[in-house]
């Protein structure tokens, strides 16, 4: 089977190829995952290939690819969704079975202070993609989407049923682009999934967000920004069960339906700073209240039931992940961001 990966040189998009080609190719263990077994299941997943396609913004690393440079059974593209040209010729020349489309701008400061680029990639860059996904007869279409589409929730959890009601131009951009490929499956019949996960956490992270940019600067004794009192609560979810996740969504059918992935662990934010802080052994004293975020949402949360039901749940604590991802961190040392978490 291949796989075009869209922004697979991204945080997750690069966890998840590493992930498919140990998982399902012939790429060995030291090279990706050595923590995720072989795949003994549906015979389809055989001999996978991967091919990505990545504009390498700021946020894309072709150096998390390298490793797999030498290995016939991946292949990169260096290239923009938006680019109606450079989607079409992908497709015709590697005739993927499956679409997994992670390409996205997802800072939300960023799409605060401009958010044409959002509105350009998350929301045009997919219907370049979806139109030459129908065009090339793709079989298998996965749009990785956000909880944030759904907006803040005082209490209870979100259902894959819960109306959008995005805050910022970012999620605003997403929920387009969810509809945009729910859409493609109810008029052309395009076979599609979305999924909806929480904040992903894990290596490969861009230094800007706020774990590892919480990381780095307790690392080099620097001041910590904490937006308002601290108490937005998150759900965590490791980037490594996100990509099981998404793998186990492939053998579900692909019929339009949609996937809240949680990892049921809320922590405020200041909670979740002041625990990497005592792993670091970095004293409380480097956080630094700053003045709250435009439209920051109070609490995310989702019910990922449905998805559970099907056999899924998640497999790394919140310990657990904190400790890998700051060992990741400190063996990189990627530089220090001075844009806010």
């Amino acid at each position: 089977m291949r796989i075009l990966v869209t922004g697979g040189a991204g945080f997750i998009g690069a966890n998840f190829v590493h992930h498919l080609l140990h998982r399902h190719g012939s790429v060995p263990a030291d090279t990706c995952c050595p923590d995720h077994p072989r795949y003994a299941g549906d015979p389809s997943w055989d001999d996978v290939e991967v091919v990505t396609l990545d504009a390498l913004t700021y946020a894309g690393d072709r150096d998390q690819l390298a490793p797999l440079d030498e290995h016939a059974v991946h292949r990169f593209v260096h290239g923009d969704i938006r680019d109606p040209e450079v989607v079409d010729q992908v497709l015709r020349e590697t005739e993927p079975d499956a679409v997994v489309h992670f390409a996205a701008e997802s800072h939300v400061d960023r799409s605060i202070e401009s958010g044409l680029d959002f509105v350009t990639t998350n929301v045009v860059g997919t219907q370049v993609l979806l139109d030459a996904a129908r065009r090339y007869d793709v079989a298998r279409f996965l749009h990785v989407s956000t909880d944030e589409v759904y907006g803040s929730i005082d209490d209870g959890s979100f259902t894959e049923n819960h109306p959008y009601d995005p805050s910022s131009p970012y999620s605003a951009s997403k929920a387009g682009s969810d509809l945009l490929v729910r859409a493609h499956h109810r008029t052309y019949g395009l076979p599609v999934t979305v999924t909806r996960c929480t904040n992903n956490y894990g290596p490969r992270q861009n230094a800007e967000k706020l774990l590892p940019k919480t990381i780095l600067r307790a690392q080099a004794g620097k001041k910590i920004p904490v937006y308002g009192d601290g108490m937005n609560v998150r759900d965590w979810l490791y980037v490594k069960d996100h990509c099981q996740a998404i793998e186990h969504v492939f053998d579900l059918p692909f019929d339009g339906s949609v996937y809240n992935i949680a990892g049921r662990t809320e922590v405020p934010n200041i909670r979740l700073i002041e625990e990497v802080l005592d792993l670091i052994g970095r004293p409380r004293g480097l956080v630094e209240f700053v003045t709250d975020r435009l439209g920051h949402d109070r609490r995310y949360s989702l019910d990922d039931s449905r998805l559970r039901s099907t056999g899924w749940e998640p497999r790394t604590e919140l310990a657990t992940g904190l400790a890998e991802t700051i060992a990741w961190y400190t063996r990189s040392n990627p530089p220090i961001t001075e844009t806010r978490a």
